[in-house]
């Protein structure tokens, strides 16, 4: 029989009644991701996702790589599948794990029993066939409390399968499940770990990104593209709506207090992303902020700066360090690329000294000369919309 790819699933198999919504989502999330990759039959059986290659031109390499960046699983294996007989998962453990076993010094063997129908029990089939291993592999010893290897067995309903230890998955919920959200993403390294995090929880994302030519230079957009590509082996296929906001500094540099620029520029920004995300079906407003990290970000710069839309706006970071969100932009490929040496808009017009503390009535007396609807809609209107990823 052939190898194959064994996806344990998550959280979504304590959704009751709508389990089987999450389940078809997740399966569709794997076919998307599959389908460069060869002809793969995608199916769900008892808490456990197969993915079956159809032909020897399938990337099985490739496909197991991919699998591990797909929301809504926590384990994955490679399998070879076989019938079931003791003898015939024991003939497939030499032949399939046999470098394997030939490399460890100590192993055990672990069975699962989700055919009830099968005549030895779970406990009986690891003791035999970890006892016939143990004869034919001398430099094998049992080790049951911290093995080096492991031989999972898996008597399933219409085959067995034989796979050593899984590796863990990604976790979360299937992309699609939560919703639509649209994600602030700048070239920094805080918004594309919000926005992982988020699709971790089963959004489907949108990404707008502010750019201010020639305040900041076409490298500093190409490189907000590429963190949204980065994103897609996650996300699944990005559009970005790239905001045209020159115009908007210009008018707040001319017309408002220095120590306002950023508070008014993150309103705007607020206001120009509930109007991408009305378009977009967008149900919440995604961003990287943590609190207390810079002057914008303070618990009374944030009410300022999200009293303009009427959107969640979601902050996973809100609770982090720094540290934090640098390790999770190294574990999904983000980092480097956001260490980047290119300005985005918010730095290029950062205040010397930036209002911490900021009253709204303030605030709002600020822009009562500005023609905010006016500034509003010249951006959406310019709005230019980039398809990243497959």
């Amino acid at each position: 029989m052939t190898e194959m790819i064994l996806l344990k699933l998550g959280e979504l198999v304590l959704k009751g009644a709508n389990r089987h919504t999450f389940e078809d989502k997740l399966k569709s999330n794997i076919a998307r991701r599959l389908r460069p990759l060869g002809k793969f039959r995608v199916y769900t059986r008892q808490s456990t996702t197969y993915v079956e290659p159809l032909s020897d031109t399938c990337d099985m390499d490739a496909a197991y790589e991919a699998m591990k960046h797909v929301f809504g699983v926590v384990g994955i294996s490679r399998a070879k599948a076989c019938e079931k007989t003791r003898e015939a998962m024991l003939e497939t453990a030499r032949s399939y794990l046999g470098d394997k076993l030939s490399a460890a010094h100590t192993f055990k063997v672990e069975s699962k029993r989700a055919d009830k129908s099968f005549p030895m029990t779970s406990i009986a089939l690891s003791q035999w066939v970890g006892g016939e291993l143990d004869d034919l592999y001398p430099n094998l010893q049992v080790d049951v409390h911290q093995p080096e290897l492991t031989v999972h067995l898996e008597v399933r309903d219409y085959a067995a399968f034989v796979h050593a230890d899984p590796e863990p998955g990604a976790g979360g919920l299937p992309v699609g499940t939560s919703g639509r959200a649209l994600s602030l993403l700048s070239g920094g390294i805080d918004s594309p770990v919000a926005s992982w995090m988020m699709a971790k929880r089963g959004v489907a994302l949108e990404m707008v990104h502010f750019y201010s030519y020639p305040y900041t230079s076409p490298e500093a957009r190409e490189k907000v593209l590429e963190l949204a590509k980065l994103l897609t082996p996650w996300c699944g296929r990005l559009t970005v709506h790239v905001v045209p906001f020159t115009h908007i500094q210009e008018e707040l540099r001319r017309s408002c207090p220095e120590d306002y620029f950023t508070l008014l520029m993150r309103r705007f920004m607020m206001r120009i992303a509930e109007g991408v995300a009305r378009r977009t079906g967008c149900r919440a407003v995604v961003t990287g902020e943590s609190l207390g990290q810079v002057a914008s970000q303070t618990m009374d710069a944030m009410a300022v700066t999200g009293a303009v839309t009427a959107l969640p706006i979601f902050r996973p970071l809100v609770g982090m360090d720094k540290e934090e969100a640098v390790r999770i932009a190294r574990k999904i490929g983000t980092f480097e690329t956001s260490i980047l040496p290119y300005e985005d808009c918010c730095t290029v017009f950062t205040p010397r000294h930036p209002r911490t503390r900021p009253r709204l009535e303030d605030v709002e007396a600020i822009e009562e000369p500005l023609d905010v609807e006016g500034l509003v809609k010249e951006a959406l209107e310019g709005i230019e919309r980039v398809q990243v990823g497959g």
